[in-house]
C-alpha cells in the first residue's frame, strides 16, 4: 500500500531538509523499463539505496524532444519491451513503498492527455508520484493540467534556460514546485566534456529570485562535474550518464557520482 504522505509536501520536505543539513540533492535520472519492466523496481531499490535524493524516471515516448541520443535509445528499448505508462504505474502502486525517495516522472503533454489529464493525475497520486517535470509544457499553457494537478496534490518542476531573460526567469521560478530545473547547456540532454565559464553567476541570479532548491541538469556526467555544479548549486540531475553506468551494472561508478555531491 502507498504511503499518502507522498506528493509535493513530500519532495519539498525531503529535499529541504537534505540542504538543511548541509548537504547537497542528487536526482539520478533512468528510463522505466530499460532493459525490461522486471527491471524497474529494482534499479529503483538500488539507487534508493545508494543514496539517491530523490530519483526522475523517464516516461518512454516516440518524440522525447528535450533529451538526446543515450535517452532516446533507452527509450526505445523500453519501448521494444512493450514497457507503457499504465505499466508503470500498475507496478509503482504495488512497489513504491519498497523504496524511500521522492519519484517524480518525466513525460512530455502528449502522452498525459493521451492517457486523460484527471485520469492520469489521479492514478499517479495512487502510484506515490511526488513530482512531474513536463518539458514541452510552457507556463502559459499550465491551466491545462493545474486543476487536477493541484487537486491530486503532485508538484511540477520547472525548466529554466540559459537563455531565459531575467523577467522570464523570475516568472518560471515563482511557478515552479520541489525545486527549479536549471539547464546547464543550450541543447539537449547527454554528456559534455564542459560548460560555460559564467554558470556560477547564472545560478546566482536564479537563487536569487528562485523560492525552492535550485539544481542543475544536461550533460553532467563526471565525479569532476558534479563537484564543480554543487559549488554553485544546490544539487544536481544526472541522466545519460546513469544510463551507461546502469546498462554495465556498474553501480560503485554510480555511489562515487553520488558521493561526489557533497
Amino acid at each position: 500500500m502507498v504511503n499518502r504522505s507522498h506528493g509535493k509536501l513530500y519532495l519539498e520536505d525531503v529535499l529541504t531538509t537534505t540542504i538543511n543539513k548541509g548537504e547537497k540533492v542528487f536526482i539520478p535520472y533512468i528510463m522505466a523499463g530499460d532493459g525490461g519492466l522486471d527491471h524497474f523496481i529494482p534499479t529503483l531499490q538500488k539507487l534508493d539505496q545508494a543514496g539517491a535524493t530523490a530519483i526522475e524516471i523517464g516516461i518512454p515516448f516516440s518524440d522525447p524532444v528535450a533529451d538526446g541520443p543515450t535517452i532516446q535509445e533507452a527509450s526505445k528499448r523500453a519501448k521494444e519491451h512493450g514497457v507503457t505508462l499504465q505499466a508503470i504505474i500498475d507496478i509503482l502502486k504495488q512497489e513504491r513503498d519498497t523504496i524511500k525517495a521522492p519519484i517524480i516522472f518525466m513525460t512530455y503533454i502528449n502522452p498525459i492527455y493521451k492517457y486523460g489529464i484527471e485520469r492520469l493525475m489521479k492514478e499517479v497520486k495512487e502510484a506515490g508520484v511526488d513530482g512531474l517535470i513536463i518539458p514541452d509544457l510552457p507556463l502559459e499553457h499550465l491551466s491545462l493540467i493545474e486543476d487536477a494537478r493541484t487537486k491530486a496534490g503532485i508538484a511540477l518542476i520547472q525548466l529554466v534556460s540559459l537563455t531565459s531573460s531575467r523577467k522570464r526567469m523570475k516568472e518560471i521560478a515563482s511557478a515552479s514546485e520541489g525545486f527549479l530545473y536549471a539547464v546547464t547547456v543550450n541543447g539537449i540532454t547527454g554528456a559534455r566534456q564542459s560548460f560555460n565559464e559564467d554558470l556560477q553567476e547564472h545560478f546566482n541570479d536564479l537563487k536569487s529570485v528562485s523560492p525552492t532548491p535550485v539544481l542543475a541538469g544536461f550533460g553532467i556526467s563526471t565525479k569532476e562535474h558534479v563537484k564543480q555544479m554543487t559549488s554553485f548549486s544546490d544539487g544536481v540531475i544526472v541522466g545519460s550518464q546513469i544510463i551507461k553506468l546502469l546498462q554495465n551494472d556498474d553501480m560503485g561508478e554510480i555511489k562515487q557520482l553520488i558521493e561526489a555531491k557533497d
